[in-house]
This record gives structure tokens, sequence and C-alpha cells, in this order.
């Protein structure tokens, strides 16, 4: 219920009597009243005057489930949220919840992960309350082969919502790492459990840096946040909510034709790499090139040196004025 109220309070340029919020709910006024009550407990600042109702005027930067369902415009991108103080991978309960038959959609967050996988086995780690640390289960009716480019559609979206929200000049490195200003801010890690032909659930983990102020000197050339782009703190939960609406959009268009042809000129538009010397590292060779963009599957065109034009789909690719690659 607490979702519902703070969804109301928002959408109201005004006061939201009692009464209407009894109606809307078909509740007790003492239920809403104690619901309100339970809110101001948690930091939403919430006024309640006689006769004219209540009206949020202030709230904490909180990830619970009921602050981000309360923003969320989507169908089923998020929802239902599952949420946890502290959690050891948010894709590790997914595929767990996955197993267990969780509908398509739950999204499950976390404002401190201990135990993060980034690409490669790599770990990711982050201090309590200063990213968002999510994962969005989904069961797509496609074969396994086309699950990859699902990561692509996620890094789009969080690219769009950067964009919308701050202004920022938030663009992709192939293919699923979002960029500002030649400095990481988000990674993507996908998992999928699947049969042959027949795929039972995916996983999309998404890593953001929102209001991190600074970085361990290792990384501080490679990765910003938010906090740092802006000079400001941000709210997370508006960040997923924002995320999970353009998700929802490109995930669509994506399952309507089982590849990326209708999301490749966006895509492009936001692709980094797009136009740019690459040095690409895959087994057993290495060779540099000008990326051209992506095709209908995801794969980044490279014309070689030598004028030959491949397609890479797997491996390391390191970018020259990205960050790792000068």
């Amino acid at each position: 219920m607490k979702s519902e109220i703070l969804a109301a309070l928002r959408e109201s340029e005004s006061y939201v009597s009692g009464q209407e919020l009894c109606e809307k709910l078909n509740v007790s006024r003492t239920a809403v009243w104690k619901k309100i009550k339970e809110l101001q407990g948690e930091g939403y600042e919430i006024e309640a005057v006689p006769n004219r109702g209540y009206r949020i005027v202030g709230w904490p930067d909180t990830i619970a489930a009921e602050e981000v369902e309360s923003r969320l415009t989507t169908v089923w991108a998020g929802r239902p949220v599952k949420y946890f103080e502290e959690i050891t991978s948010t894709n590790q309960y997914a595929k767990r919840i996955g197993e267990e038959g969780a509908p398509e959609g739950t999204l499950v967050v976390a404002d401190e992960q201990t135990q993060g996988k980034g690409r490669s086995g790599r770990s990711w780690t982050m201090p309590r309350g200063t990213a968002i640390a999510m994962t969005l289960l989904i069961r797509p009716k496609l074969p396994p082969s086309r699950i990859s480019m699902v990561t692509l559609v996620m890094g789009l979206a969080v690219a769009r919502a950067c964009r919308k929200l701050y202004g920022l000049p938030a663009g992709i490195k192939w293919p699923n790492d979002v960029v500002i200003h030649g400095k990481k801010l988000c990674g993507i890690l996908t998992e999928l459990s699947a049969e042959m032909t027949y795929v039972n659930y995916v996983v999309i983990g998404i890593g953001i840096n929102v209001n991190v102020k600074q970085f361990p000197e290792e990384i501080q050339e490679k990765a910003t946040s938010l906090f740092l782009e802006l000079g400001r703190e941000t709210g997370r939960a508006e960040l997923i909510a924002s995320c999970m609406e353009y998700f929802e959009g490109y995930y669509e268009k994506f399952i309507q034709t089982g590849d990326l042809s209708l999301l490749m000129d966006e895509y492009n538009e936001l692709l980094l790499n797009r136009d740019q010397k690459v040095r690409v590292l895959e087994p057993g060779q290495e060779y540099t090139g000008t990326a051209q963009g992506i095709n209908q599957v995801g794969e980044l065109l490279v014309v070689k040196e030598d004028g030959t034009r491949t397609v890479v789909y797997a491996g390391e690719v390191s970018v020259r004025g990205i960050y790792g690659y000068v």
C-alpha cells in the first residue's frame, strides 16, 4: 500500500485528501494514516493538514521496494521489486528465484552487494547506499543464440535514462558498458539458464555508480559516477525506474523481430566505438582497425588496417580514447 500512497502523492500537484486515498486504495482512513506515519518514520517528509490532506515535500535516497514501485510507469518491467539492504549478489538471488518460478519482470535491488561479479569473473563491490546493484529477470521465448543481444538492449536503456534525467553525454562502449567522458559509469552482466533450444530464464545484472564520491586509486582514471559528473547527489530510485521504462520499450521491439534491427540505428548513435580505432583481442589473435557500428545481431563491424571487413562477436575489445587503451 505504501507504494500506491507515494505514487498518488507524487502525481498530485497539491494536497491529496485522506478520503481520496481511501477510495483509491479501498481501505479505511485509519489504515492510510498508519501507512503515512510509517513513511514519515522512514524519512519521507509528508505534510498532513486538516481539511486538505497530505502532500509530499521530501524523501530519502532509498531504493526500498515501495519507493521504486511508486516511480514505475512500466507494465511489467520491475514488477515486483525484491529489495535487500545487503546481499551477496543480485544475480545469484535472481537465478535462484528464477529456478523457483518467479515471474518475468521481477527486479532484485540491493543497497550493498558483497560478492558482485563483472565480466570474466572480475569482482565488483560498492559502498553501501552509493550505487545501484540490480538484476532484472526475463523469460524470452527465443533460442539461446539470441540472448546475448539483451545485454546491448539494457546498455542502450541505461544510457538513454542517464541522458534524459541528467543531460549527460552518456555513450556505450561495445557491447554494453555505459561511459561518460571516457570513464565507465555502468557495467552489465547477463547470465542465462537454457536447454539446447529453449531458454528457461535470463538475469541481467546492472551496476551503476551513482553517488560514489571517490574511487580507489587504481581505477580513478577509468571509473566515474553521477556525483562526480554532476557535482551533486542524485536519487537512485528515479534512475532505476527510468532504466526499466526504457528497457521495457526497447525489449518489446527486440522481441518483435528477434534481433536489433529496430534498435540498431539508435544504438549506433550512442556507440562511442563508432568510427574510432579499436584493438580487438580475441582468442589466438589480435588486430587493430576502425569500428563501423553494430549489425542487426549486435556484432561489431570492424574494418581492419588492410581494408578487410570483419565482425566481432566475442572477446575483449579495447578502444582508443576510451578507458584502458590509449
